[in-house]
């Protein structure tokens, strides 16, 4: 029973992984959260893969001393870099990546065409690849690295016009190319949805895997009979950054105020 009530830690690399908080929590209300911003090292997307693995190990490991029963990697360049290796040293622990949403993305598109809006870490990595091999033989995958969006949602910018020529610039040439389905590869990006919105037509699908990880994350502790039955403990929030930055945007990108402690692993 007390392994039931354990709770869940979330990671991303900054508040990215925010978005897919929110859809663990609208998944799973009984369950409580721990949430990681590894704020002080973004982005990962220009990090080496053996820098970011050992980011990951001290997440990790900071994660099992707070009792969490399973966690979550809410980053994709995380994903790609460090699961592995964490799953090879917590071979009996729920750990649930993410990946671009190629496979839906392939099965949804009518010309053919998909846009992937990515980090470079994400677009260079061998997984990804294996990806676009196993699932979109049959689709043309023009991917974009968007170098500086990170940034701007990581200070809580949705809005201003730079943010909106800089996502138009990389938006453009996919739109151009007949892509009528387009990936959001990273988790900062669902919270330009709005403006995305504005940029494409009506028809152009937007694709991200916030909810399939939930719903991953709710498998697999339902295989293992670790899903809670509640009540949810208050989410709790670290930064490896200054936590009054993550403060001030979490009523932004969280739609609540939260507390934040200092993480120093």
């Amino acid at each position: 029973m007390a392994e039931r009530l354990a709770p869940i830690g979330v990671m991303d690399s900054g508040v990215g992984g925010l978005s897919v908080l929110a859809e663990i929590q609208r998944l799973l209300p009984s369950e409580s959260l721990l949430y990681v911003a590894d704020s002080g090292h973004v982005p990962y997307g220009e990090k080496s893969p053996d820098y970011i693995r050992r980011r990951l190990r001290h997440i990790a490991e900071f994660f099992r001393e707070q009792g969490a029963k399973a966690m979550v990697l809410a980053c994709n360049t995380a994903t790609v870099a460090a699961v592995a290796d964490l799953r090879e040293l917590y071979p009996d622990w729920p750990l649930v990546g993410m990946e671009p949403a190629v496979k839906p993305a392939a099965a949804a598109t009518r010309s053919g065409v998909v846009g992937v809006l990515a980090t470079t870490g994400t677009l260079q990595s061998a997984k990804f690849a294996a990806l676009l091999d196993r699932f979109a033989n049959d689709v043309q995958v023009i991917t974009q690295p968007c170098p500086g969006l990170v940034e701007r949602i990581e200070a809580g910018d949705l809005v201003s016009e730079q943010l909106r020529q800089l996502l138009s610039g990389y938006v453009k040439p996919l739109l151009a190319a007949g892509c009528d389905t387009l990936i959001l590869g990273c988790t900062h990006y669902p919270f330009l949805r709005p403006m995305l919105a504005e940029m494409v037509p009506a028809d152009v699908a937007i694709i991200d895997t916030g909810a399939a990880v939930a719903r991953q994350l709710q498998r697999l502790l339902g295989a293992r009979e670790l899903l809670s039955d509640g009540p949810a403990q208050a989410t709790a929030f670290w930064s490896s950054s200054e936590p009054g930055s993550l403060e001030q945007v979490l009523p932004l990108l969280w739609n609540q105020p939260g507390s934040v402690q200092r993480f120093v692993p």
